[in-house]
């Protein structure tokens, strides 16, 4: 899953960005409001981190011009303000959550996770698919009860199958959730992943639709 962090202090923005890699999530940052906005409007993210009290453009502003453009990400809100009127004015702007500094890294990571399920109509953090279990938040995948080794890539691109389960991903739509903004990205890669998983998990698991892109499917048994 691909995360827009926008977030204007340095040290903050470093430490957020490596408790959401180290979830599995794909980030790319925007130091200011005008940066956030641009990428919000541009790029295809899963959910965005979002401070309140950014340079040119203040995040509220932010967050009501991506509203106003049809653009209906999950959107977390980070702020030192902590007064509930605060928070229902960022709430009524467009956000989905609120966290008020300081925070825990891991409610951070536990709140952005669950937005990204709710956001596909999981109430649960296990997908279940027949004989294999999918653990989003435990970063890890069960095939009859054992953890299977999976690379950090292999990993993602299995979540993000699993939270578009039954539909057909497009290699164009893969790319862009798997990877950042600023990596070189090759569809060819995604082939070899599949590959891979295919060889790990079962190779009735993903679908291959010529012209149309991956469909994740239960395994048999």
């Amino acid at each position: 899953m691909r995360v827009l962090l926008v977030e204007d202090h340095a040290a903050l923005a470093a430490q957020v960005g490596d408790a959401l890699r180290a979830a599995h999530f794909v980030l790319d940052h925007a130091a200011d409001g005008e940066e956030g906005l641009f990428l919000g409007e541009t790029e295809p993210y899963d959910a965005v981190v979002l401070d309140l009290g950014l340079p040119r453009l203040d995040g509220l502003s932010l967050l009501r011009r991506w509203r106003a453009a049809g653009r209906t990400m999950p959107v977390l809100i980070l702020t030192a303000r902590d007064a509930w009127t605060d928070k229902v004015e960022g709430l009524n702007a467009g956000a989905d959550d609120y966290l008020a500094k300081p925070f825990a890294m891991g409610e951070l990571v536990a709140r952005l996770q669950a937005l990204v399920r709710r956001a596909h109509g999981l109430a649960r953090p296990e997908i279940v698919l027949g004989r294999l279990v999918i653990d989003t938040a435990g970063g890890r995948a069960l095939l009859d009860g054992a953890a299977v080794r999976l690379t950090a890539l292999e990993f993602r691109m299995l979540a993000y199958l699993a939270h578009r389960r039954g539909q057909v991903v497009s290699k164009t739509e893969l790319t862009e959730h798997l990877y950042g903004q600023d990596f070189d990205r090759d569809s060819n890669t995604l082939e070899v992943v599949v590959g891979r998983l295919r060889r790990k998990l079962g190779e009735g698991l993903i679908e291959t639709l010529r012209g149309q892109g991956y469909r994740l499917a239960a395994p048999a048994g």
